[in-house]
Formats: C-alpha cells, structure tokens, sequence
C-alpha cells in the first residue's frame, strides 16, 4: 500500500459513519474543543480608570489571568488590605492567592509586563505576560522586590512569561529620550520607558526575544551586538557598554528561566480544560496605536484585536468584554482632550480623584465625561458591560455636564475624528445632568445610592446602550457595587 493510499485509509476510518471526512468539518472540531471562553477587561478612555481594581476583584473567580501588550510604561494601583500595591509589568491579579499570571510575547520589558493566572491542572492560579508584552527585565524584578516588601507572596508560582515576549533594553529608553529631544516642541511627552524603540526594533526584526535570551548565548550577543550598532549609526551620542550589559543579561537569563513558557499551547491546554481566564488590557482604547488620538499614543494595541494578537487567541474564544469607565475623563500627557476643564472644577476632579500618573507621577489633565468618544470605542471594542469607576468623586458637584456630541465649525459631526486637527476643533456639545451633593463612599448596593447618581447611570447607559455592571465608590477592593 502506498503511503498516500495509507493516508487516504486513515483519514477515512476517523470519520466513523464510513464516508470521507469533511476537511473543513475537521477545522472546526480542531477549535470547537475550546470549552471555556476568555474574559477581557479594557481601559475604555485615555487609561487610569481603574481597570487593576476591577481585575483584581474579578481575579477571585479566575484560574489564569493575562496580560496581552504594552510594557512597564503603564501603571494600576490596587488596594488591599489597606496595603498599596503599584504594577506595570505585573498582571493585578498577581496579588491574588489563587490566581496565575501569564506575560505573552510582544516586548519584553519586565516592568510592566502583562502576567497569566495558572493554567495547570496543579495549581491553582496562574498569571501570565503574553507574547504581545514588551519586558524590562530589570524593571520586571524591581517591580516584584518593592511588592515583595508590601505583601506580594509565592509570585515565582503564579507568574509565566512566554518565550515570545520581546526584550526591553535600557538602550530603548535612552533612545525614547534622545527622540524626545529631537522632536523639540512637537514631543509626545512618552513615558521613556523604551516602550517605542522597542515595538519599533520588533516591527523592523532586529529585536531580541526572552527566547533568545534562553537560547544559545553566542547568537545572543551576536544579535545584541547588531542591534547597538544599529542605533549608534542612528544616534551617534547614544552610549552602551556592552560587555557590562551582557554579563548583566547572563545572570538575568537564569533568574527569568523558571519563569518562561510556550504561553499559546499552555492557554489553548487551559481553556480546553474549562479554566477561567482573564484578560487585563494595558494602556487604554484612545492610546491604541491604530484607533487612539495618534500620533499621541502607545506603541501596541490596547484594543480588542491586541488581545488576539498579543496571546495567540483566536476571536471565538473572546467572550465577556468589559469597558472600564472613570465617572469623567482623565488623560496624561499632550494632545487633544475635547471636554478638559481648566478651571477650579478640573482642579476639584484633580484633587479629590488623586490624579496622579502611576508611572510619571505626572498630573491627569480632567474633564467631563465624553460618552462621544465612548461610543465610538465600543465601536472598536464591542463592550458587553461597563464597570464605572470613581463615581464618588463627582459627590460634591451640584451640577454635572455629559458630553453627548460633536460639533466642528458649527456643523455637528457624527464620527470621531482621526486627526489631531481635526480633533482640536471639536466643541463639546453637553447636556446638563443635576449632581446629588451627598456621600457615595460608604454605599454598596444600586437602591442605596442617591437618586441623581442612578440616574447619571442611567443615562449613560441608555446612550451606549450598554449596561453598568460594576459600580466603584472608593479606593478598596470592597468599595464597588455589583448590579
């Protein structure tokens, strides 16, 4: 019997019934035995709306919790316990005693790199950065000991990173600064955490992976040795000592070993097996480098294709997509913000809200909600629920204003702009919402809060068409109102 004859036999006696089997009938049976479906959780405006807190509580029930792009440029803040933890590389749910992170693939600087709740059958929780994050790995075990010192325990249990994560380098950052420079005026204002160079050296393919790393370590060099080359031709100030920072990455490689995994099949594997996994997005949808306000943006997609990309998910496995909303609007750093106030409100939201980068330590610029700009991201991202966060802070407010339009040249427009421009033109087209003047903090069901707050919630969930779920009401773990 030949061999394609043998083929021919074997494929037709696994069809059972005796007729040939279906090619693409045996594509869909290769995913459908997807059991479980994965849980997103987005940054739905500029970032910093709290989206390490809603992960946090949502990590309880999760097995694995994910982290899918961006590096240790961004920042979530978690209280437990009255202890306050700071993440950029690591997932939220790190602190979680069951939980498993898992960092993937795109950039690997391990500050703030996103991490996976445990997949295996053994334990528990797992926390994982995927293929799509970018890690600092000196950032990454700096982030680890400073928790370590608040709380943070059995880490080394909980946290993958894949092996397709792609290396942040402090060459990355010193670049980041040196482009800042060059661009004088018309500067992004970056967190020059290298996040930038770094996607820039993945998307031209002289990038280096935690693979490589791992890997033999002549080719190593070899390759870190062409990509400093590669910016000294460029920037001819830029200054590294690479014999120092290989011996370096020689001691790091072994201390981030245990650490490392294939992060694709090891999800597929847990998903298969039912287990709960998490998603937490970093950044925020107006950061995306594809649909944000660019050029004032990330490097990576902080949208719902990132989360695909950035794991090795393919969409069928998507289910849950929760929007992360602030009452109002924050953002750091320069470009347009339609609805910013300069004035003693914006500094009230300022103060009261603590609007200070995580990262930066920068203040948030403020302004009124813009359910505009939310629609057109759930556009993008499909939301199927909201959590909205720091409701308490509007409680001293007699009036608030909602921004529901835009208008250019005095002619309304009924698309987001795509341009800075463009952007910068826009009026705020508001309407006037009464303020209820009375403490949410201490509330922890819908029929306890003030009538004027249900209804603000009310009315942004009747423009979105999107229901709240969530409700936060304060800092803690415990200060949010489950609808």
């Amino acid at each position: 019997m030949s061999s394609c004859t043998r083929m021919q036999h074997s494929v037709q006696q696994t069809n059972g019934d005796g007729n040939p089997a279906s090619p693409r009938k045996k594509q869909r049976t290769s995913t459908s035995g997807l059991v479980s479906k994965v849980t997103v959780v987005l940054g739905a405006q500029w970032g910093d709306e709290g989206k390490g807190k809603v992960v946090d509580m949502l990590a309880t029930d999760a097995d694995i919790v994910c982290r899918c792009q961006g590096g240790n440029n961004a920042g979530h803040t978690v209280v437990v316990e009255g202890a306050e933890f700071d993440f950029h590389l690591l997932p939220s749910g790190i602190i979680n005693p069951r939980c498993k992170s898992v960092i993937d693939a795109e950039m690997l600087n391990i500050q703030r790199i996103g991490i996976h709740i445990k997949l295996t059958k053994i334990k528990p929780f797992k926390e994982i950065n995927g293929n799509g994050v970018v890690v600092h790995l000196p950032g990454l075990f700096e982030e680890l000991a400073k928790n370590e010192t608040k709380g943070l325990k059995d880490w080394k249990d909980k946290l993958i990173i894949s092996d397709r994560a792609h290396l942040v380098f402090d060459l990355h950052q010193q670049v980041d600064g040196l482009q800042e420079l060059e661009k004088g005026p018309q500067s992004l204002g970056t967190t020059k955490k290298g996040i930038g160079p770094t996607y820039s050296s993945k998307a031209t393919r002289n990038g280096l992976r935690i693979g490589d790393l791992l890997g033999d370590f002549d080719i190593f060099t070899e390759k870190f040795n062409t990509l400093v080359l590669s910016y000294q031709k460029m920037f001819p100030a830029l200054q590294v000592d690479i014999k120092a920072e290989l011996e370096r990455y020689k001691d790091y490689a072994e201390r981030v070993r245990p650490l490392v995994k294939e992060t694709v099949q090891y999800l597929h594997q847990a998903l298969k097996e039912n287990k709960k996994v998490l998603v937490e997005g970093a950044n925020a949808a107006m950061l995306d480098i594809d649909f944000g306000t660019y050029p004032y943006v990330t490097s990576s997609n902080c949208s719902i294709g990132g989360v695909c990309t950035g794991l090795g998910l393919p969409p069928n496995t998507i289910g849950e997509i929760i929007g992360v909303v602030k009452a109002y609007t924050t953002r750091v750093g320069d470009g347009p913000f339609p609805t910013e106030l300069l004035d003693a409100t914006g500094e009230l939201l300022q103060n009261r809200g603590h609007e200070f980068g995580v990262t930066t330590k920068r203040k948030r610029r403020c302004g009124w909600l813009d359910l505009t700009l939310l629609k057109y991201t759930s556009m993008v991202n499909g939301y199927t629920s909201i959590c909205l966060t720091k409701l308490d802070i509007l409680d001293t407010l007699p009036e608030l204003k909602v921004c529901v339009g835009y208008r250019i040249n005095g002619k309304e427009i009924d698309y987001f702009p795509s341009t800075t421009t463009e952007l910068g033109k826009v009026e705020a087209i508001y309407e006037k919402v009464d303020g209820w003047l009375s403490l949410t903090e201490g509330v922890r069901s819908i029929d306890k809060l003030p009538h004027n707050a249900r209804k603000y919630i009310q009315f942004i969930e009747q423009y979105l068409d999107i229901p709240v779920k969530w409700i936060g009401v304060g800092a803690g773990r415990e200060s949010v109102i489950t609808l």
